[in-house]
């Protein structure tokens, strides 16, 4: 079990899907995203494996909760700094995102 102190360890925050595309050299079906997680952390990329969901133009703008504080993960030729969150659904991932506007940076408390 986890505790509340590993719970505590995540940087989770707010940030706003500014770029998206196909992952061409991703193994399973991605895209590559850009965040803008505000002015503390900046522009941040990922690869997220939402393609059943989701169209590339349908990202930007969308707001996305995402882990900043695990390490790059190499994935093919693209280096992913950090994690947006999602739900693991029958029709495919669904992406975590605040039911109201936030600011970017804005961390899960």
């Amino acid at each position: 079990m986890a505790s509340f102190e590993d719970f505590l360890k995540l940087d989770i925050r707010v940030g706003t899907i500014i770029e998206a595309k196909v992952f061409e050299k991703a193994k399973k079906p991605a895209y590559q995203l850009k965040i803008d997680l505000g002015s503390k952390i900046g522009i941040k990329k990922t690869s997220a494996q939402i393609t059943n969901l989701y169209k590339p133009e349908d990202l930007i703008g969308k707001q996305v909760l995402a882990v900043v504080n695990f390490p790059p993960r190499q994935i093919a030729d693209f280096m992913s700094e950090v994690l947006v969150l999602g739900t693991y659904s029958e029709g495919g991932v669904i992406l975590i995102t605040p039911d109201k506007p936030a600011q970017n940076g804005d961390k899960l408390g």
